[in-house]
């Protein structure tokens, strides 16, 4: 299992990106979140198998049919510093 935090720049805001998300991770049986941010990138955490998840990050980087992503940064993410994290679960949480 690998979690990664991922961070999306570009038009991903109002494009129905974080939807787009939720569908694609919950489809590829990931555990995580995705939210929007105030400086108009998108963030989420993947859960799952190793090549699953990179399999998602790459889908990052086209993203929702309007979307027009420039960047998609990520870094692995130790499960201890992702507390909010549940087994199964895919979710979109509040902008921050």
């Amino acid at each position: 299992m690998e979690t990664v935090h991922v961070r999306i720049y570009g038009r991903v805001q109002g494009v129905f990106y974080r939807q787009w998300t939720m569908n694609e991770a919950r489809r590829r049986g990931l555990s995580g979140w995705v939210r929007n941010r105030v400086d108009s990138t998108v963030e989420a955490v993947f859960k799952g198998d190793e090549k699953v998840v990179a399999d998602m990050v790459d889908a990052c980087r086209t993203g929702s049919p309007m979307a027009f992503v420039t960047k998609v940064e990520f870094q692995l993410a130790p499960d201890a510093t992702m507390p909010e994290l549940v087994d199964g679960e895919f979710t979109q949480q509040a902008t921050v």
